[in-house]
Formats: structure tokens, C-alpha cells, sequence
């Protein structure tokens, strides 16, 4: 069920296993009502994600899980309890499989509580029911224009500083605690984590290995051999064209083709 009326929400989601995380995104990307600008898998990611997004006001709701891996069993209200209340503040849906927290997470200002699993029709009521509170909180002539978010990388080389257009990008890579963006003029280093880069640029740039991010525009072939997947992401196919080749998660590589085919023709789905 899509909607076609009023602006898009921009939102971020906190979830820390990938099938809840990835399902959650197409259920808010469907509706037509929300821009997911990033998808974390954990808290620290969370408050990195926010704090970039705070100084334009460029996040509108925060989608966060209650239980989290290595982080505790009520890590998402503990994110919600460190937030600073404000008309300014992104609104928090807390997206869970547990009941109990509902309470506290209502006194905490919540403004909705999904329940796992979800469904369209709940997603769509969740961010119809956004919508409304930043409505009555900003009214018309009143909103502040969202953030479009960044639209340049900013990288380094030696004592110079790259700017490059996200076409140009074709992957950013963590190794040795530093973080690398490949693009078509070769290979620099930049400040900003993949989270951070993840949070400013969406959906464009998947998450496909723990140390990788892709341009998905870019991605020129997907090989599969035994348990093991890869993309080659640049110009032109892998035996003769200029790019990087890029290992994809095993738990992460259905997703990542399921996402490469939609919109595509040629290849009979099984």
C-alpha cells in the first residue's frame, strides 16, 4: 500500500540483525513517505548517524530496536532515554518483538510502537501518524527545509583535499582503522566511518560486507563461486575494465542480488 500524499520523512533505522533491518527499509521505502537516508546495526552507529544529521535538523524519525547484540538487552531505550527532548527533535518509533517496553516507552515520548512482524498497513499508519506531529509541531510556512544531505565526498591526498561526485565513487572500504573510498581517479583515505557515510547517503551506497559499501549505480558484475560472492564495481566488466573488486557477506549476499535485479530485464527469476 503506497501513499501519495504530503512530504517525505527522513528517516533512520536502528536494527541489529540484517533480514529485520532490510524487510523494515522496503516497508518504509514502499510507502512513499519516507527517505531511509541510513540503515545501522548498532548504537554507537546510531548516535555517530545523529550526530552528523543534527546540525541541519535532517533527521524527521528515528525507527530504533530495544535489544541489541553486545550492547544489552534495552540498548535502543537507553539511546531514546540519552535524547534531548525538543521540538527540533527527530520523532522515535520504537520497532520491537517485546510488548513490555511499551510503557516506559511512552513515557519516554515515543511516538509509536511497532510490533515485529511488521506489515505495510502498520508501517503506512506509523509514518502517516509522523507526519501529523511534525504537522502540528511545524505548521505550514513554519517547517524548516529538510537537509538534502550532502552530495560531495571530501578526501585527502597528501597535503590537498579531492572533492568527488557520488557517480565518481565506487566503493568505500574500513581496513587497518582507516576508511578508503575507491573511485574512478584511484584510491584515497577520508575521516568519516562507513556508518557515517551510510547514514549521509542512503540506500545509494549499500552495505554489502561489514568493510564495504558500494555504489549500487556502479556495480558492473555479481559472481558467485561455491559459498563465495563478489561484485566487480567500475567502468566496464572485470577482465578488461578499471574498478574494485569487492567481497559480498555470505548472510548479506541474497539481498544484495535480490537488490541488484529489481528493475532490471533479462535473467528468468526462479
Amino acid at each position: 500500500m503506497k501513499s501519495e500524499d504530503g512530504g517525505r520523512l527522513r528517516a533512520l533505522v536502528v536494527e541489529d540483525e540484517w533480514p529485520a533491518r532490510n524487510y523494515l527499509v522496503e516497508l518504509l521505502h514502499g510507502t512513499g513517505l519516507a527517505e531511509v537516508i541510513g540503515a545501522v546495526g548498532d548504537i554507537e552507529s546510531a548516535r555517530e548517524a545523529m550526530r552528523i544529521e543534527s546540525p541541519g535538523f535532517g533527521l524527521d524519525v528515528l525507527f530504533v530496536d530495544v535489544q541489541f547484540a553486545g550492547d544489552g538487552d534495552e540498548a535502543g531505550l537507553d539511546l531514546v532515554r540519552s535524547m534531548t527532548p525538543g521540538p527540533r527533535s527527530p520523532a522515535v518509533v520504537l520497532a520491537t518483538a517485546f510488548e513490555r517496553h511499551a510503557l516506559e516507552a511512552f513515557d519516554l515520548g515515543v511516538v509509536d510502537y511497532l510490533l515485529k512482524p511488521f506489515t505495510e498497513e502498520r508501517v503506512l499508519q506509523c509514518l502517516l501518524r509522523v507526519r501529523d506531529r511534525r504537522a502540528s509541531l511545524f505548521p505550514p510556512g513554519s517547517t524548516p527545509a529538510p537537509s538534502s544531505g550532502p552530495s560531495r565526498i571530501v578526501a585527502r591526498r597528501k597535503n590537498r583535499l579531492v572533492f568527488l561526485d557520488a557517480p565518481e565513487i565506487w566503493a568505500f572500504e574500513a581496513a587497518d582503522r582507516l576508511t578508503f573510498v575507491h573511485t574512478v581517479h584511484g584510491t584515497f583515505d577520508i575521516d568519516l566511518s562507513l556508518s557515517a557515510i551510510e547514514a549521509s547517503f542512503g540506500h545509494a551506497f549499500p552495505r554489502v560486507h561489514r568493510n564495504w559499501l558500494v555504489n549500487a549505480a556502479a556495480v558492473k558484475e555479481l559472481e558467485r563461486d561455491g559459498n563465495e560472492t563478489h561484485l566487480f564495481v567500475g567502468v566496464g566488466l572485470r577482465d578488461e575494465g578499471n574498478g574494485v573488486r569487492v567481497p559480498v557477506a555470505r548472510d548479506r549476499a541474497q539481498a544484495i542480488r535480490e537488490m541488484l535485479l529489481a528493475n532490471t530485464a533479462g535473467l528468468r527469476r526462479m
